[in-house]
């Protein structure tokens, strides 16, 4: 309803495999290859696969100057890939974990209508 053009990287597939394919007692969704090939099919047919360009320069330059560590470093790699491309927001259920970086956009997708 807003026409905002949906855009997901390689990164998020790599993370909706491995969540889906994880197992429930690790706190996956514990699908096997076949459905796990299916949803991930299902996100690209409805979302524009950004492509994949160099991003360590930028995901450095973001690590160092909000001194992210741990796990939030996949969170750097996901804004480093906006600013390559160009993308001003991020709809994501972890605002907390995108709170840093002032010049993004976030939303929630319980607060987008």
């Amino acid at each position: 309803m807003r026409n905002e053009v949906l855009v997901v990287t390689s990164q998020n597939l790599v993370e909706l495999w491995v969540a889906a394919t994880r197992p429930f007692d690790e706190n996956g969704l514990g699908l096997t290859v076949e459905p796990a090939i299916w949803e991930v099919e299902q996100v690209k047919r409805f979302w524009v696969l950004l492509p994949d360009v160099p991003l360590f320069d930028e995901w450095e330059q973001l690590v160092r100057t909000h001194r992210v560590s741990g796990k939030n470093g996949h969170d750097a790699r996901l804004v480093a890939a906006m600013h390559m491309h160009g993308i001003e927001s991020i709809l994501t259920f972890n605002a907390k974990d995108f709170a840093r970086y002032s010049d993004i956009t976030v939303f929630d997708p319980a607060t987008v209508a």
